[in-house]
């Protein structure tokens, strides 16, 4: 998953060698953390989080074949 996230991501922003991917496991559920430069947190985020929720869909889409929970969060 933490690939995934990372592909998409560093495709959406400016300077993707400033994307960290981080990822934990918390009581059974996979957190995928997203840390960007501050100049790309709107490129991440988008217009009313529209981005964001698209990135935890296909997250989410693909954990479904895993069989996994996941979780994505945008750190700033």
């Amino acid at each position: 998953m933490k690939e995934l996230v990372e592909i998409i991501v560093k495709a959406l922003v400016d300077a993707p060698d400033q994307v960290v991917i981080t990822e934990e496991t918390q009581n059974d559920e996979q957190v995928i953390s997203i840390k960007v430069a501050a100049e790309d947190m709107g490129k991440v985020i988008g217009k009313q989080g529209r981005i964001a929720k698209a990135i935890r869909t296909v997250v989410k889409a693909a954990a479904i074949k895993d069989d996994t929970k996941v979780s994505v969060e945008i750190v700033q």
